[in-house]
């Protein structure tokens, strides 16, 4: 397993489309393995594969405290949605900024496990806002695209802030 880097928002990289997985490899598994050390690493709950550079349709989320429930969703699409609720989010690719944002209160997703076995799962709570918030990557999109550009401006002059030494 490998640490890989995390992209940092405002790179371009992080707006592209991924595609979708093709092929259940060893190559494929050894994405989700190491993913999830980043994502342990870093530390976070949930990661997609555009966020360390590979433009894939896979993403993995551990929403446990004691980090012992991996869950590896590769070409996951939401088939149900219901209701609404706000919730504070952040991001791996955008350090230190937090925001409330406007997500489904329940999900169903469907997706392929790592064996390539097609699964269903209905999620709520904070498992279903990461599994949300992890797709919009795969779809090229930060949790911060749906704040107002304002807000945007001002969290990347942050985060350019930030990054000078």
């Amino acid at each position: 397993m490998a640490i890989l880097d995390i992209i940092k928002y405002p790179d371009p990289r992080l707006h592209m489309v991924a595609d979708e997985v093709a092929d259940i490899n060893q190559d494929t598994r050894q994405l989700v393995a190491d993913m999830a050390q980043t994502m342990y690493e870093a530390p976070g709950i949930g990661l997609a594969a555009p966020q360390v550079d590979r433009l894939l349709r896979v993403i993995v989320v551990d929403i446990s405290e004691d980090r012992n429930d991996l869950r590896a969703f590769i070409n996951p699409e939401i088939i149900e949605k219901d209701g609404t609720k706000e919730c504070e989010e952040g991001c791996l690719s955008v350090p230190g900024i937090y925001a409330s944002i406007q997500r489904a209160e329940r999900i169903k997703v469907r997706a392929l496990n790592t064996d390539g076995k097609v699964f269903e799962l209905e999620a709520d709570g904070l498992l279903g806002v990461c599994i949300q918030h992890e797709i919009d990557h795969l779809d090229g999109k930060v949790f911060v695209d749906y704040l107002s550009r304002i807000k945007r401006d001002r969290i990347v002059k942050k985060l350019k802030k930030g990054t000078r030494t």
